[in-house]
């Protein structure tokens, strides 16, 4: 399962040479980023779970930091971040807008007020939009989708990423020692039980 793992995995020159992550320079050389490690692969897939949901962009890089500071693996973290992509994107967020309204106490939005929000931000392709105006229209747009969906998304980031870390600290401690018992069988002439 390990060398199956290890293929999947970028490789320590891939990421060292990725743009987006070259600038951290002599910090990519630690040891500990490339071990295969309990600690190191659950706090790695934690953290890119955390940065890839929490953060629609730049969640490599942001992964990548704070896996070097630390010291998870680097792979996990950086591999992981890809949990949302074009396909889970719209569900994710969907869902996690749903949770902060439900947490924020809001009803939810009839398709005639959607329609209305949408016709009072929306203008004409022909007219070009000043910078201020782009401006004014996403902080009205932050303001009534932003805080559900912020909400809602620190929550899902943060809940995911702490059960990630003991969920696969758990399964690693299992698999240890499933191992050690089938070994300590095999020594003693035990046949193997199920």
């Amino acid at each position: 399962m390990r060398n199956r793992l290890k293929a999947w995995l970028p490789t320590p020159q891939t990421i060292k040479d990725n743009r987006w992550l070259r600038w951290m320079g002599p910090a990519l050389h630690h040891p500990r980023l490339w071990h295969f490690s309990r600690k190191g692969i659950a706090m790695g897939l934690a953290l890119g779970i955390f940065f890839g949901l929490l953060i629609p962009v730049a969640q490599m890089p942001l992964a990548a930091g704070a896996a070097i500071v630390l010291r998870a693996n680097l792979p996990m973290a950086v591999a992981s971040t890809l949990v949302t992509n074009p396909v889970t994107f719209g569900p994710v967020y969907y869902g996690a807008y749903h949770l902060g309204k439900a947490i924020l106490g809001q009803s939810p939005v009839s398709d005639e007020q959607a329609s209305a929000v949408l016709d009072k931000n929306h203008k004409p392709i022909g007219q070009n939009l000043s910078l201020r105006e782009r401006f004014v229209r996403s902080v009205r747009y932050l303001t009534t989708v932003g805080k559900p969906l912020v909400l809602g998304l620190a929550i899902l980031a943060t809940a995911s990423g702490v059960l990630v870390y003991f969920l696969i600290s758990a399964i690693w401690t299992l698999r240890v020692r499933w191992a050690r018992a089938r070994r300590l069988r095999t020594r003693l002439g035990r046949p193997n039980a199920p």
